[in-house]
């Protein structure tokens, strides 16, 4: 479709931008695939934790849940880390840091106490143990904070995957601030950030034409996978395996005792990256009518365990059978919650709580100001209120 012809005034007038400088603004658009795997990965989080209390009595259950704790916090990880500048942060990103991810962090640490006061009658308030799902808060801020770093270095992939088997074989490094995790998936999140600092993702064209047969590939690997984890579940039962994919242990904790353990956590690692790539080979690179909503993120990982908390204490979601009827029911459900908690009504009541701004906290109130636009910890830049017209294409370059 042609752009419809301006006014000859408009066309003549010297404060108008040249064709170049026109082009070079529309190139500044939203990557509509950035917002699609971003929001397929929360759908992942909400399903891998819905469907937990079916794994003890379905091995189908537990095969998907093996399948997607493989890889999905990896591909959550590679997506921050794309959108992560190593740069010597500046006042503002400082403020960043306080704002999106340690404020939040201290909020619903402590509407997590209350919870399991309210409901369980006893609680325990230490901001160095993460409850439930705030662990990768924390992980985003160390991230952040040891990238500029890790940048400086030769090779810092190869460190990163260094420090996440040696972490593991250190029993002083456990879930306090989420340190055991943070050094376990540094590896995805540096990745991430080495794709975009060596533009990877333009100069290979990945996000302007899929060959077909990246698609029949995508799905026979994760078929594949699939399979692998249901054929062979009593053995992964038996090594205690989703205990490895959680990356929060020490392998000496978890069965792990042999010299050569750093191995399982390597070869996971392999298979993360491996079925990440399958994974975002098979997402759209358009615009669909579920696309914005991979802008919210955050609102759908900080409220959705509320929303499971009582299934999951309850015990309603033990012993039921059929589990062909039951496994899509939840599967469905899980959709349905985090597209519920990414809608307006439910971002504007939280929106204190998850996007705090305090201007009493800071000697420079402007520090804390609610930009016209923002970005949320992964790195997602967005409008408060209204996602960007599908129209409008984009530039691989740009934040999405």
């Amino acid at each position: 479709m042609t752009e419809p012809a301006r006014p000859a005034a408009a066309a003549a007038s010297p404060a108008s931008p040249p064709t170049g400088a026109t082009k070079a603004a529309r190139a500044k658009r939203r990557v509509p695939f950035w917002d699609n795997a971003r929001f397929a990965c929360i759908v992942l989080v909400v399903l891998g934790h819905a469907v937990q209390r079916l794994t003890y009595d379905s091995d189908i259950a537990l095969a998907l849940y093996l399948v997607v704790y493989a890889f999905h916090m990896p591909a959550f990880a590679i997506i921050s880390g794309y959108f992560s500048k190593s740069d010597a942060p500046s006042r503002t990103q400082m403020a960043r840091i306080i704002t999106d991810i340690l404020l939040p962090y201290v909020i619903f640490e402590g509407l997590w106490t209350l919870t399991k006061w309210l409901v369980e009658g006893q609680a325990n308030p230490n901001l160095t143990q993460p409850s439930w799902t705030l662990w990768f808060l924390l992980a985003l801020g160390i991230f952040r904070l040891v990238l500029p770093y890790l940048a400086l270095l030769r090779w810092p992939l190869a460190w990163t995957i260094v420090i996440s088997i040696g972490a593991g074989y250190l029993p002083n490094i456990d879930s306090t601030f989420s340190l055991s995790r943070t050094l376990g998936l540094l590896p995805f999140f540096a990745l991430g950030w080495w794709l975009r600092e060596r533009d990877i993702v333009a100069r290979w064209r990945l996000l302007e034409r899929r060959p077909w047969w990246t698609t029949l590939a995508g799905i026979a690997t994760l078929a594949v996978a699939g399979w692998a984890a249901w054929f062979f579940i009593d053995r992964w039962r038996d090594m205690n395996l989703r205990e490895w994919l959680f990356y929060d242990e020490n392998y000496a904790a978890i069965g792990g005792t042999q010299w050569w353990a750093g191995a399982v956590r390597l070869a996971l690692i392999v298979v993360a990256l491996t079925l990440a790539t399958a994974f975002f080979a098979l997402l759209p690179l358009g615009t669909h009518w579920w696309t914005h909503f991979g802008q919210y993120t955050m609102y759908v990982y900080l409220l959705h365990s509320f929303v499971l908390y009582p299934f999951r204490e309850s015990g309603v979601l033990r012993g039921l059978d059929p589990t062909w009827i039951w496994l899509p029911i939840v599967i469905v459900l899980s959709v349905l919650i985090a597209l519920g908690l990414a809608t307006r009504p439910v971002r504007w009541l939280f929106r204190p709580l998850i996007e705090p701004r305090p201007t009493w906290l800071f000697t420079d109130r402007r520090l804390a100001r609610r930009e016209n636009r923002s970005s949320d910890p992964t790195g997602s830049k967005r409008t408060h209120e209204e996602p960007r017209p599908a129209r409008l294409r984009a530039d691989p370059r740009q934040n999405g």
